[in-house]
């Protein structure tokens, strides 16, 4: 085997075993179809204002990963609420009350133990079953008309044909924050969000590097998409999103955001069908897509807003948001190639575990990529510093852009 079919067995392992478990996905549908059917009931105080439950983030992108050992999955949820409330008319407390309290009948209603949590954009439900998770559910009413226009015209002056620009503007919806200054009051400045203009362009932009049609999504209630096609790009993410966990599995608060993370994956992804070329090539580019100046890395349904805002402002300067991404990015290639270029199943295996968080057999590895039965010497790249392999984090990474 050639050294090019031996790095893409490897990065193939490692990506096999990225799958959630079995029914995961099926479950997080049934909660939020649950949910969607439970608000649409015909007693519900919300059916008046016709209520459009949808899942967003990582679920709905296809890009989840099995959580650390104590943590949960995470599934949000979005409830907008689609007539009869506006920014004129209510506050985003009266939003935020009005869905919690048909939550709080929900949970009652379907025996969860665990007592509905309010975070500060949302709700929190507990779930203890099968899987151990917790989905948070957003209250959203659609934008105004006027932010939306200006959301259009960002659009169009960023390149976006007439069509797209009309689709994703009109997606944009108003959140609740209780951090905000105008909560309990009448106001016009509310906080805004577009989570199923993002998915649209995560997935046009999968779509046309893989040449493949794009898909037409009219329910009320959506499915989570994409979850079943397991592209390399939405692969890369997952294995990407491990390796990050993990390095900063000490420091949560600190660790790049995953919003960065896909979008820099998805503008850097040009279609590659092996998961290897399209890991490395996304990792070589990924950098390069971060602006020098404000804003930094753009949300693509929302050019003027800045998913890195938080690298430059003062009260999250102790976290190193920006010096982490670069380092994170910078560990994440020396990583791979420390790897790939081993001929050791045993050191392979070691990292990959260390690294990523992954379990690959030695015994398979060695078999499936022509190893001799005892380990090989591994000779370690001469820019690679290795303190103590014992530690999982152990070289030394200075703040490279």
């Amino acid at each position: 085997m050639n050294s090019d079919e031996k790095k893409k067995q490897i990065i193939k392992k490692l990506i096999d075993r990225l799958e959630l478990p079995d029914g995961a996905y099926d479950l997080a549908v049934k909660r939020y179809q649950d949910l969607g059917e439970w608000f649409d009931r015909d007693e519900s105080t919300l059916k008046e204002y016709k209520p459009h439950i949808f899942p967003q983030g990582s679920f709905r992108l296809g890009t989840a990963i099995k959580p650390n050992s104590g943590d949960e999955y995470d599934l949000d949820i979005a409830c907008k609420l689609t007539a009869g409330i506006d920014k004129s008319t209510h506050t985003q407390k009266d939003l935020k009350t009005k869905v919690g309290t048909e939550l709080e009948a929900y949970i009652k209603a379907r025996n969860i133990k665990e007592k509905l949590e309010e975070k500060h954009r949302c709700w929190r439900a507990n779930y203890q079953d099968s899987l151990n998770f917790h989905m948070d559910i957003v209250p959203c009413i659609p934008e105004s008309t006027n932010r939306r226009k200006k959301i259009y015209d960002s659009l169009i002056k960023h390149g976006a044909d007439d069509s797209i620009a009309v689709s994703r503007s009109e997606l944009t919806v108003s959140i609740t924050d209780d951090r905000d200054d105008n909560y309990e009051q009448i106001s016009d400045d509310w906080k805004i969000s577009n989570p199923e203009g993002y998915a649209q362009w995560f997935e046009s932009t999968m779509n046309r590097a893989m040449k493949f049609d794009l898909l037409e999504k009219s329910a009320q209630v959506d499915e989570v998409p994409l979850f079943k096609r397991k592209t390399p790009l939405q692969r890369v993410i997952q294995l990407l999103k491990k390796h990050r966990d993990l390095m900063f599995e000490e420091d949560k608060d600190s660790k790049p955001i995953s919003i960065i993370l896909t979008t820099l994956a998805a503008k850097a992804y040009k279609g590659e069908q092996d998961f290897h070329t399209a890991l490395s090539n996304i990792l070589d580019e990924m950098g390069k897509l971060v602006n020098n100046t404000s804003p930094r890395v753009p949300n693509p349904v929302d050019p003027n807003e800045d998913f890195a805002d938080r690298w430059a402002m003062e009260k999250y300067s102790h976290l190193n948001l920006e010096n982490n991404f670069w380092n994170w990015l910078q560990q994440a290639k020396r990583d791979l190639q420390l790897m790939l270029d081993s001929n050791d199943s045993q050191f392979i295996s070691k990292h990959a575990q260390q690294r990523f968080g992954i379990r690959l057999d030695e015994n398979d590895l060695a078999k499936s990529l022509g190893f001799n039965s005892a380990p090989a010497v591994h000779v370690k790249p001469k820019h690679h510093h290795v303190e103590d392999e014992s530690k999982p984090w152990s070289f030394v990474v200075k703040d490279e852009k």
